[in-house]
């Protein structure tokens, strides 16, 4: 996790997928036709977006998450909608939950959360959200979440097997000695409709028992696992009205203990944390800032935090580092270019943005990455050019920071 004479480079998870996977993915959906065909082709890309991470840069690579299902080449929610099919106990559902028009709404001393249309950024930004020509949801297709009808389980150990198989036979043929899987974490596994557990303690927990599976199988493959989970911070703005930041904290206590929980005695070295305020193209005005979360996120038992730091909305949070302590076998994997936009970050840019972290936390301990998955999220040709300026920059970075 410590560089030695250069800014290791790495990014968020989601790469963009090949138009032949996608139809592929399509196709499995709904016709699963020759399941051999398709873990050939599925094989095959994974060799193919291994070997581009390389060509451009990337220093820490994965399987691009070509391993979860992408539904369209607008999606932002591949990185959850996957545990669908590898959880026991879920019943599939008929609601999407950008479309759903229920409003939830929290009550003195009990938090809730909403649906996405009725997050309050988007009742802020209602007109721009219900525009058909905005760029904010264009082209998403809707995916109907699954409602908890019995215990949960984990039955994903044939597809989280395969997974480290395609991406251990990459790295071996483009030469890296090691990679990373993103995994979902309990706090966002649970976000979903619940018809089986009394409590939310129950579900979360429940989350983490299947999950561990998961993280477990990863890291005894000698991967690094990355535990995606958007819930420590997204949920703020799904919780209507505003809570205190004192309730909400209280709130996520819970996701963050059911966590530790399921990762207890795994090799923190091998566990990357991921927060992000959620990827979809928004205002995110009602972003929950990073200074009231930091000692949550450092309180998680990962050896390594991945986080938002290019975006326009949490850049400037670069600076609530020097009032933190990051323990000294850790590091930071700050956003340096970002999933938000279609500009194209300079590489002078991404350099001046690792040093920042490099000149609060040291040059071993900053890893360089992508603010959050820019599969589904940016045009491909857009989304490479991305990991070129970061990998340029952080050469750029290193030239400065080594000498």
């Amino acid at each position: 996790m410590h560089n030695t004479d250069s800014i290791q480079t790495t990014h968020a998870g989601s790469l963009p997928r090949s138009p032949e996977l996608l139809a592929a993915n399509a196709a499995m959906t709904e016709n699963p036709g020759d399941p051999a065909a398709f873990e050939e082709l599925l094989a095959g890309s994974v060799k193919d977006v291994v070997a581009r991470q390389r060509e451009v840069g990337i220093t820490f690579p994965n399987d691009g998450e070509y391993g979860h299902t992408m539904s369209n080449s607008v999606d932002y929610g591949a990185w959850w909608n996957y545990s669908f099919s590898r959880l026991g106990g879920l019943t599939p559902g008929g609601v999407d939950r950008w479309q759903s028009t229920e409003k939830v709404r929290s009550e003195p001393g009990k938090i809730r959360l909403t649906s996405m249309r009725d997050r309050r950024d988007r009742v802020r930004f209602d007109e721009a959200y219900n525009d058909p020509n905005s760029f904010i949801l264009t082209g998403r297709k809707a995916v109907p979440q699954p409602t908890v009808t019995g215990p949960i389980t984990y039955t994903g150990q044939e597809a989280v097997q395969r997974d480290i198989a395609h991406l251990k036979e990459a790295l071996a043929a483009n030469g890296f000695e090691t990679g990373f899987l993103p995994a979902l974490s309990p706090g966002s596994a649970s976000r979903i409709a619940n018809e089986y557990y009394k409590s939310d303690e129950e579900l979360v927990y429940a989350c983490a028992d299947a999950m561990r599976e998961e993280y477990k199988t990863i890291v005894d493959a000698g991967l690094t696992v990355q535990i995606d989970d958007p819930s420590i911070a997204e949920n703020w703005d799904m919780i209507n009205p505003e809570p205190t930041v004192e309730d909400y904290l209280a709130f996520t206590q819970l996701r963050v203990e059911a966590l530790n929980y399921a990762i207890r005695d795994l090799p923190q070295e091998q566990i990357r944390f991921h927060l992000c305020w959620g990827s979809w193209h928004g205002p995110h005005t009602t972003d929950l800032p990073f200074a009231d979360l930091a000692q949550t996120m450092l309180s998680i038992n990962a050896g390594s935090y991945s986080f938002e730091a290019a975006n326009a909305r949490h850049e400037h949070e670069w600076k609530v580092w020097r009032d933190l302590t990051l323990p000294e076998e850790k590091a930071v994997v700050p956003g340096v270019v970002s999933h938000a936009t279609n500009v194209v970050e300079h590489p002078e840019l991404v350099a001046d943005r690792i040093e920042r972290f490099a000149q609060i936390l040291g040059r071993e301990r900053v890893i360089a990455s992508t603010d959050c998955g820019l599969g589904g999220r940016v045009h491909p040709q857009i989304a490479w050019a991305k990991l070129e300026a970061l990998s340029e920059g952080a050469r750029l970075a290193s030239q400065r920071l080594w000498g």
